[in-house]
């Protein structure tokens, strides 16, 4: 008996069905993730311009104000590995609408707060809740797009950080100036307007998210083959991907590279997006929320513009430790200048060289982990780098608050987060030259390798 023997298309065709079945991905896939994340975003950092009108009401000091800020990545970071692992067993439909309800209930209820240590439950409560939806997202994008696609399509879900503070500035500044409905402050509205939109998008995740190629309605029987065929390339070229299990990939010292990567640039991004608001308010000097709003979105819109140019660049060139590296300087750099300038203009030109760098290091750093992981070695690698990169979320914008609170100044906090974003420019240049190798691995062998050549 003869078996079925499997022709493959000739160039041309397979050509076209490489363009049209990333085109329709791209379509279907890519937007409602970024609206998610958009809306994420913005219930995570929020925070500051609530802080605007919120610290006051609450008696809430700088340190305290950076112990809530960070507090959230504690819950984050905690249950971030057990909920990949989840995402990847139970599909992105279910795990993606229960994440959707919980956090967006979470971010509302945080509007009801009455003292910090009631905030501090809340923002734990919401890392709890929204854990595992970013890296559940680079591990999705995994199931769909190969290695020389993923920090577009991660690029372009990672646009949803600046686009937060972009649309969230001038909000969140128009509700704290003007919502004061039912006697409630209006910075408790704004937490009960902006986690709402969470618990509406739940609705969408089944049949607008399919969890595997060969769910997805919108695809051809022709287009699934393709992407199963082109995905399980992409599999074989990752070495060790097979046989590597999660508690090994846990301790392996190339994914703990990336994680203190993730922390230095944790650290210093999560501290600039936290105190923007109130360093920009200081900056420009008895304007009200809702300019300050307008203002932020110069740094955020720069900075969305950057990430789109610089993943594409580095997709093109599938070069990864430059482009971090440079990114991150650049960063670093502008964030020890923000204490020399004593004009609005020159700070809002230095936020956004911040922005510039922070936004634009982020898809491809996140790249990263996809080039050599597969299956629930992915699953767990990418929530391990995700969670450390997170914990420097809780430590950056506390020590900043403490820095602040102690000196009375917050600009030496500011140079102690441009010293982390040069750290992790530093870490990133040791990153092996070349994030792939395609040799057949020793029988076995559970290790992952990087090939260490330039």
């Amino acid at each position: 008996m003869v078996g079925s023997v499997k022709i493959a298309p000739n160039p041309i065709e397979a050509a076209r069905i490489d363009a049209a079945t990333i085109r329709k991905l791209k379509i279907r896939l890519l937007p409602f993730l970024f609206a998610l994340y958009v809306v994420a975003f913005i219930d995570r950092i929020n925070l500051g311009f609530a802080a605007l009108t919120m610290n006051r009401e609450l008696a809430i000091t700088s340190q305290q104000f950076g112990f809530a800020a960070g507090i959230f990545f504690c819950g984050y970071s905690l249950f971030e590995i057990p909920s990949n692992l989840m995402f990847h067993k139970i599909g992105a439909r279910v795990w993606i609408a229960r994440i959707l309800i919980t956090w967006g209930t979470v971010a509302t209820l945080t509007g009801f707060v009455h003292s910090a240590s009631q905030l501090y439950i809340a923002r734990f409560a919401l890392g709890l809740a929204e854990a595992g939806y970013f890296p559940g997202i680079v591990l999705y994008m995994g199931y769909w797009f190969r290695q020389r696609e993923k920090a577009q399509a991660i690029a372009l879900i990672l646009m949803g950080i600046p686009l937060a503070s972009v649309l969230g500035g001038p909000i969140s500044g128009l509700i704290l100036d003007h919502v004061h409905w039912f006697g409630l402050s209006s910075w408790r509205w704004l937490f009960i307007l902006e986690g709402l939109p969470a618990v509406a998008c739940v609705f969408l995740t089944y049949p607008l998210l399919p969890s595997r190629p060969a769910e997805a309605k919108f695809l051809t029987g022709e287009e699934k083959a393709w992407i199963t065929d082109q995905m399980e390339q992409d599999d074989r070229q990752k070495l060790g991907a097979r046989t590597s299990s999660v508690a090994r990939i846990l301790i392996h010292p190339i994914v703990w590279l990336l994680a203190c990567i993730g922390f230095g640039h944790g650290f210093a991004g999560y501290t600039f997006s936290f105190w923007l608001p109130q360093i920009m308010k200081s900056a420009v000097g008895g304007q009200s929320n809702t300019v300050v709003g307008m203002l932020v979105m110069i740094p955020n819109l720069l900075g969305l513009i950057a990430m789109i140019l610089v993943s594409r660049h580095s997709d093109r060139t599938l070069e990864r430790r430059y482009h971090m590296a440079t990114a991150a300087t650049l960063s670093g750099i502008a964030m020890l200048l923000l204490g020399a300038p004593r004009s609005p203009f020159l700070s809002v030109v230095l936020f956004s060289a911040v922005a510039v760098g922070a936004y634009s290091f982020l898809p491809v750093f996140f790249s990263m982990p996809g080039e050599f992981l597969a299956g629930f070695s992915a699953a767990a690698g990418i929530a391990l780098v995700t969670s450390v990169a997170n914990f420097g979320g809780f430590v950056g914008p506390y020590t900043v608050g403490l820095i602040r609170q102690k000196t009375g100044n917050s600009y030496y906090g500011l140079i102690c987060a441009g010293v982390f974003f040069l750290l992790s420019a530093s870490l990133a240049l040791i990153l092996p030259g070349r994030a792939l190798r395609v040799p057949d691995p020793p029988s076995g062998s559970a290790d992952v390798a990087f090939d260490s050549g330039n």
